[in-house]
Order: C-alpha cells, then structure tokens, then sequence
C-alpha cells in the first residue's frame, strides 16, 4: 500500500507536468475574472454608495491592500522558487504558512491600532471603523496568499485558477448581498473578508501545509533569500498605491478619492496578466536552470519579454477609450475617471514589464538587483507627487505614477540584458509602439456610446494580432515554440 507520504510526493510530481503555458492560461482566466466581478463590484457600490461613501471605502480598500500584497510579497518569489527546487514541497510550505500567518497578524493588529491616526492624517474621520474591520482581510489574505505560491512552485496551475476564481466571485456576491441587505460601507468590508475565507477553503483542497509541528526547513533559510525580496515587494506595493493616499492627503477630497479608486479599477488587467504570468515564469525558470537547461530558460526568459512588450497596444484601446470606458462602467458621475484611467493603463503595464524583468533576475539568483530596481520607487514618486497633485490633482498624480513605471520597466530591462544577454529586439519595441499608436487614434477617433464601447474594443483587440502578423512579428511557430519552452519537460523525459 502506498503510504501517505509517498502519495503526497506523487501528487506534487503529477502537480509539476502541468504545463506552464496552459497554467498561464488557466490563472490568467481565473485572476481576470476581477475584471467583470470587479468592475460589477464597482459599478454596483458606486451607484449604490455615492462619491463620497465610495470614496472611503476606496481608501480603506488601498490602504489595506497596502499591507496585504506588502505581506504577500515577502516570501512570494523566494517561496515559487525553493518549492519549485524541492523534491518534497511541504518543509518549504510549513514554514511559509507560518511565517505569513505571524506576519500579517502582527501587521493587521498594527493596522487596527493605527486606524484613527490613518483616518485623521486623510481628514477623514470616519475611515477609522471602516479600517479597524479591514484589518482583518491582512492575516487571512496571507495565508491565501502563502497557498497560492506553493502551488505554483509545485505547478499546480490548475488548482491555482480555481482558488482565483472562487475569490473574485465570492467577492462579488457577498458584497452585493451584504450591501444589498443594508450594511453599506460594512457589508463591502466584509463582502472583501469572506472572500479571503473562501479562497483559502478551495487551495486547501489541493494543498494542506501544516500550521503544527515539526517543520524541517529553518525559517532563516527562507529569509535569507527573501530579505532582498521582502524589501522589493514592499517599495514596489508602496508605490502602487501611493498616488491616491497623496492625493487624498495633499486636500483632495473623498470624491476625487473616488473618481481616481475607480481608474485604478479599472486599470486592473495588466496587474492580473502579471500576477498569472511572472511567478509561472520563475517557476518554471528556476526549475530549468535548476536542471542545467540554460538554453531553453533564454529562450523562455527573452519570449517572457517580448510577450509582455506586444501587449501594449492593447493598452492603449483602454486609454483611448477611457471616457466611454469610465461612463459605461461607473456612470456619468464617474467621468473625471476617464483622464487618470487613460496614463494609469500604462503605468500598470510598466509594472507588468518590471514584474518579468525581476522574476528573471530572481530566478538567476539576483534577488539584490529586484531591490535596486524597486527601492528607489517610493521616494522618487513622493517627490513627484508633492510637487504636481497641489498643481494637477488627479492629473498628476497620475502622470508621477505612470512616468516613474516606464523609468522602472526600462530599468528592469537594461538589467536582465547586462547579467544574462536577454532583451527584446528592437523591431519588436517600434512595432509594438507603432501599433499602441494607431490603435489608440482608433479608439479616440472611433466614437462609441453605451455598450458599443465594447464592440469596438473587442473588433479592435481581435485585429490586433492580426496587425502583429503583417508586421511579420507574430509568426506561424511562434505558439508551438512558445509552447515547448513553457513546458520545459525534463531532460529525462
């Protein structure tokens, strides 16, 4: 009879021969699911709470997501990539477990205490209780968070989508019944919660690393190599949302708070690409070097790019249309969102470059070079925002964020060329570029009201690939090598 043990260890070997392409797809698809429920979350609290109420919880929301995706990045890459190293998943995943659970206990119990000095430095009174609530998404959203780096380093992509995906909808459902009911700025607090609590139950299924007994990984072999990491993810989470904390704090009100929570809402689609595709990248990276497959991990590594650059066209049809975007999905209230939305598409596929850029230097062992490359983010933006948002507002509060990711994105580029020799031709970057341009003419020029805004970003996103083919970038092989280099299968066949 095979015992537990041995079914454990067959079970993440069967986990691993998952594809990595595919894998992509399936978090992909799972992670986007934000984009309708969140955009339905949005588009139903908006009308349902106002500006202003919206507003706060806007804040709430970001400052706890702060904290949380803080929390989640402090043992995330070093986590995929020892896991994805590791014979046997489950000393690596004890210890992480327990390392996220102590961590964002401490960090939400923190948060709660400083709830009322937060809310009077926003000048906004009433944001303390909504935070105090808030604060307890930070422990849970670790532990969901710990569940999901595990299973990508064991390559169970499949199960990973699954635990997005049950995020997103329980988001979206218990929001619209708990406000529904009557509970307001409350019942979205806790809407937000309980999908913590369901994402964790669904990972759990797959993966049940022990929160008890012995672990025989010692938590400094993790930190070691997570320190670096740990101060990288925390700049760059600082800097994703620093914008609209200046803004409310440099006099804004909580109406503006609201137009730019919504832009920032409805800029979430590159950050979901990179939060499906970055950590499969390392995985899958670290395994093959690992392994001694240095050609196909550049090949892999230098396609990772070139994919993450051609999606800038589709950027800019979002920028284009951001005006129809922005009334379609918040309402005429919502319009003043439309001018943040059109840079703040960009400024998340900046960070969607940098987020590969770094997951290949930290599959190279370079994890000091992530923390050059995001340390410097947080002040440099500081600064820019003190000096436009008292001048532009909204404007420019987003111009700092979106000029800063590009600087960033060039960065992370310049670097994996120096330490490995891997960058994107430059015909890739002009036809990537062409093709941003003429599509965002397109979508500016092309006026759709209502629901036909999503015709024309749909005919114009289909069209797209098929304007990379002309411009011979998009080749016939490309999908079947693509494929064979994702799925590196080892040399044992």
């Amino acid at each position: 009879m095979t015992s537990r043990a041995e079914g454990v260890r067959e079970g993440a070997a069967g986990l691993r021969r998952e594809g990595a392409l595919g894998g992509t797809v399936r978090i992909f698809l799972g992670e986007a699911l934000a984009i309708p429920t969140g955009l339905l979350t949005a588009a139903f609290l908006t009308r349902r709470l106002g500006p202003d109420v919206y507003g706060l919880f806007a804040l709430a929301a970001t400052i706890v997501a702060w904290v949380s995706w803080s929390l989640g990045s402090v043992f995330a890459r070093s986590t995929v990539k020892l896991v994805a190293q590791a014979h046997d998943w489950r000393p690596a995943g004890a210890v992480v477990l327990r390392a996220y659970l102590a961590v964002g206990l401490f960090a939400g119990g923190v948060l709660a205490l400083l709830a009322r000095p937060i809310a009077d430095l926003l000048g906004e009174p009433a944001l303390a209780s909504g935070l105090r609530l808030f604060a307890l998404d930070v422990p849970l959203f670790g532990l969901a968070h710990a569940h999901r780096n595990i299973l990508v380093g064991t390559g169970g992509f499949t199960a990973r989508a699954k635990g997005a995906a049950a995020r997103w909808t329980a988001r979206l459902v218990l929001i619209v019944a708990l406000v529904g009911a009557g509970l307001s700025l409350t019942g979205a607090i806790l809407g937000s919660i309980g999908a913590s609590l369901v994402e964790i139950a669904v990972c759990r299924r797959y993966v049940r690393p022990p929160l008890r007994g012995a672990a025989p990984l010692a938590l400094r072999d993790l930190v070691g190599y997570a320190l670096p990491l740990l101060f990288a993810g925390l700049s760059l989470r600082v800097f994703d949302r620093l914008d609209l904390l200046a803004l409310k704090a440099l006099g804004g009100s909580a109406a503006q708070a609201g137009f730019y929570g919504a832009a920032q809402s409805a800029a979430l689609l590159p950050g979901i690409f990179a939060v499906s595709f970055s950590p499969l990248v390392l995985s899958t990276l670290a395994r093959a070097l690992h392994e001694g497959r240095e050609p196909a991990a550049r090949a892999l590594a230098r396609d990772a790019l070139r994919v993450a650059i051609c999606l800038l066209p589709f950027a800019a049809l979002i920028s284009g249309a951001a005006p129809e975007v922005t009334t379609l999905v918040f309402g005429e209230r919502f319009l003043p969102a439309a001018r943040p939305l059109g840079l703040l598409i960009f400024a998340a596929m900046g960070l969607v470059l940098l987020s590969v850029s770094t997951a290949i230097l930290v599959a190279l062992g370079r994890p000091g070079l992530t923390l050059s490359l995001t340390a410097p983010l947080p002040l440099l933006a500081l600064g820019g925002h003190l000096a436009l948002i008292p001048r532009l507002g909204m404007l420019g509060a987003a111009l700092v964020t979106t000029g800063f990711a590009a600087l960033a994105a060039g960065a992370g580029l310049a670097c994996v060329r120096a330490v490995w020799e891997v960058a994107p031709s430059a015909a890739t970057l002009a036809r990537s570029a062409l093709l941003s341009a003429l599509a965002y003419g397109l979508a500016a020029s092309w006026p759709t009201p209502g629901v036909l805004v999503l015709l024309k970003l749909g005919l114009a996103g289909a069209a797209l690939p098929l304007a990379f083919a002309a411009l011979r970038e998009l080749r016939a092989d490309d999908l079947a090598r693509a494929r064979g280099l994702l799925r590196l299968p080892s040399a044992s066949g």
